[in-house]
């Protein structure tokens, strides 16, 4: 499997990798799926503190403990479980950074982070103190690299200009192309783009049919809008599914295209579609096809 530099540091990561938040919260049923994801050459694992209330992170320690230096692991950091355990509220004070890695470290079970990202922001946070811990937990070794997960150009464009950072976790798929407006600025700072959503629910994998009759429309498209141009990819492409890994990866400021997998079954389809996605060459069609949005809020 191919690799791509991330931002402006020495890490490679797989142009396909594995979003973890999907795996089972059963060891004995993700650890096959992080395996299988490993022999076929996925070396991207992103994680989140959030995600099953740090259950996820254990099972994904656990599971590349005996691959560590292997792979390249990245977590997050900046919501916090209520109390109560009904939902959670926003923390990046430098107080919660730090001690919110020190237990990602313990439930990792491993003494560094690759790529430690901000989970999310608003323009009223404190930046300069943000990037300023982030700075320190680089410095100590503790994380190799930051980034941030943002779909607000408020908020990652300020922090991608005036930090180290070297990815921004975004939504990005054929159907939701807002952040494209905000590529080259991403790059000129020396930040690379890590997709999630890209394969939108399912829509733009060969499932897309029973899946459309599931949803009620995605993003800007109504649910007869979806079944028209998800029509019109599969009679060009054939295979909807590569088409859409094509699509994301024809961009440069991309360095992968982060999918999760809830069984192995979905992680060899995803795999199936990236080998098949490598003999797509008329990915500009593929524009003529879908909507351009913006964003319309957090500009």
């Amino acid at each position: 499997m191919k690799k791509r530099t991330v931002g402006k540091s020495d890490i490679e990561i797989s142009e396909l990798s594995l979003g973890c938040m999907s795996l089972p919260t059963n060891l004995s049923e993700a650890k096959p799926i992080i395996e299988l994801s490993i022999e076929n050459g996925i070396n991207y694992f992103d994680t989140a503190d959030l995600y099953d209330k740090g259950i996820n992170e254990e099972i994904v320690g656990q599971c590349l403990k005996p691959y560590r230096h292997e792979v390249i692991l990245a977590t997050k950091v900046g919501n916090v479980w209520n109390e109560d355990g009904n939902g959670w509220h926003w923390d990046a004070s430098p107080k919660h950074i730090e001690e919110g890695l020190k237990d990602s470290l313990r439930r990792l079970q491993t003494d560094y982070i690759d790529i430690y990202q901000l989970h999310g922001g608003t323009k009223e946070d404190s930046w300069d103190e943000i990037i300023e811990s982030f700075e320190k937990l680089k410095k100590d070794g503790l994380i190799r690299e930051y980034g941030i997960s943002s779909i607000r150009p408020n908020v990652f464009i300020p922090f991608v200009q005036n930090s180290s950072a070297v990815s921004n976790m975004m939504q990005y798929s054929l159907l939701d192309r807002r952040p494209e407006e905000w590529f080259e600025s991403i790059q000129q700072a020396g930040t690379s783009v890590v997709t999630r959503g890209s394969i939108a629910k399912g829509l733009l994998t060969n499932e897309w049919k029973s899946r459309v009759e599931q949803s009620k429309g995605y993003m800007s498209y109504s649910k007869e809008e979806l079944v028209e141009v998800l029509q019109k990819i599969e009679e060009e492409f054939g295979d909807i599914h590569a088409a859409a890994l094509a699509f994301n990866l024809s961009h440069p400021v991309i360095a992968s295209t982060v999918i999760g997998a809830r069984n192995e079954k979905q992680l060899l389809d995803n795999i199936a579609a990236y080998k098949t996605a490598q003999q797509i060459k008329n990915v500009e069609l593929l524009k003529n096809i879908v909507k351009q949005d913006i964003y319309e809020e957090h500009r």
